[in-house]
């Protein structure tokens, strides 16, 4: 988990540079960064019970995505099975620390005025972290630990 996160993070920050490198906030004459700008602030100002709550939520989702994926054959029948869960997590406001690692970083780099908190973007990628954990070894493998594994039991034994 370590190394994938740290891994993923790095990719994030590696994105935030190339998106400044292109002037990406400049598009539809500033909207794009006053956007991200947007975003960045409400995550940071975003309470850490509700940050954790949403993280747990998200997570619980993108691991459905990830164990429908698992069922196609093709590569069409994993695009498919993902897109519902991952919808439904972005349409519902719900966090993801990685997402949050390109988001928070893009937003402080952009903040002229200071308006987004270094405390709160710091909070929120711990509070979100914690929940993505917990939604994805509670909510997803303790769930299916308890249907089909508890007590060293297996579906043919």
């Amino acid at each position: 988990w370590l190394l994938a996160y740290v891994g993923n993070v790095i990719g994030c920050l590696g994105t935030v540079a190339f998106v400044a490198w292109a002037d990406i906030a400049a598009l539809g004459d500033g909207a794009v960064g006053e956007t991200a700008l947007q975003i960045a602030r409400a995550k940071a100002d975003l309470p850490l019970g509700e940050a954790f709550a949403r993280g747990l939520l998200c997570n619980a989702l993108v691991c459905l995505g990830v164990w429908l994926a698992m069922g196609g054959r093709r590569v069409a029948d994993k695009i498919l099975a993902i897109v519902f869960p991952i919808t439904a997590f972005v349409a519902m406001g719900f966090e993801h620390s990685i997402a949050n690692w390109f988001f928070l970083p893009f937003g402080l780099m952009l903040d002229e005025q200071g308006t987004v908190s270094i405390a709160g973007a710091a909070g929120n990628i711990a509070a979100v972290t914690a929940g993505n954990i917990a939604g994805g070894t509670l909510l997803v493998a303790g769930v299916y630990w308890i249907a089909y594994l508890r007590g060293g039991r297996t579906q043919e034994g």
